[in-house]
């Protein structure tokens, strides 16, 4: 049923329509859509306390159920708040998906947050980072599809990356490569560990200036943790960057695949429609060139 998801249907009228369908007593409180709710998903604020949640095309609808299932056992293992399912809608004739009612999380994401200490977000951030991949592991879902084959060998990403080499020229073309193969040399040979796959800046939630909740597990998985060190290419600056190397406590191979994530990304942005991406990518671009 949910290869008939039509993103462009999402609305508030549908989301009404679930409600009053299989939470009805939710049904008449307030609600918006959120205007940061993702690409992968659709947001919407219900009343004061809540939200809801919808995949917006079928490949990530395996992700809604992944953290229906596994938030709830997650929560105790981390030192800030993550998404709380307070229910767990179906597929229904109304849509073809299961869908989530959240808690809602105040904050403001750390893309656009005023953030008073960089070097603190950025400990708070491995720390958080550090207490999930101490997370229990048994039974939990290794890389693949519902990730984005984050937390997977980069192997999964070669042919692609042949590609994305092209969208640069000369002595970067050749850096960059150089960083993919130094990556493909490091595999990961440690134990599989929780990781969250998309530690971006839209993820972060920020209150009074400092990290207050972590948040969108769609692409989180038990594997090769390597992946959420791109922020330090990202956003990070500075002493912060230190900081977090320094917290996050990983080997040099696993430093390796991140820039391999970092620049895999980064290259698949240059090619973006929306300006601000492009201009992320560059500077990504630029700190692993310089790095190298």
């Amino acid at each position: 049923m949910s290869e008939a998801i039509d993103a462009a249907t999402i609305d508030a009228a549908l989301v009404r329509g679930l409600l009053a369908e299989q939470f009805p007593a939710w049904a008449a409180l307030p609600l918006r859509p959120v205007d940061a709710g993702g690409n992968d998903h659709r947001m919407f604020r219900l009343g004061d306390a809540l939200s809801v949640r919808l995949p917006s095309a079928p490949g990530y609808v395996p992700q809604v159920e992944k953290e229906q299932s596994w938030l709830p056992r997650l929560a105790s293992a981390v030192p800030l708040p993550i998404p709380a399912v307070v229910g767990a809608g179906r597929a229904s004739a109304r849509f073809p998906a299961p869908w989530s009612v959240y808690g809602w999380l105040e904050g403001e994401p750390a893309s656009s947050a005023a953030i008073d200490d960089p070097e603190r977000f950025a400990a708070d951030l491995a720390r958080f980072l550090v207490a999930l991949r101490g997370a229990d592991t048994a039974g939990a879902p290794a890389p693949g599809a519902h990730s984005a084959f984050r937390g997977g060998p980069l192997e999964h990403w070669d042919d692609e990356m042949r590609d994305l080499l092209l969208r640069v020229e000369g002595s970067e073309r050749d850096a960059a490569a150089g960083i993919w193969r130094d990556a493909l040399a490091a595999p990961h040979t440690g134990p599989d560990r929780w990781f969250h796959g998309d530690v971006s800046t839209h993820n972060l939630l920020v209150r009074d200036g400092a990290l207050s909740a972590v948040i969108d597990f769609g692409c989180s998985g038990v594997g090769d943790t390597a992946c959420d060190t791109v922020i330090v290419w990202t956003h990070l600056h500075g002493a912060a960057r230190g900081v977090y190397r320094r917290e996050l406590g990983v080997d040099d191979a696993t430093w390796a695949r991140g820039r391999g994530w970092a620049i895999w990304k980064a290259l698949i942005m240059l090619d973006s429609r929306w300006p601000a991406q492009v201009a992320l990518a560059r500077r990504v671009l630029e700190r692993l060139l310089d790095e190298r």
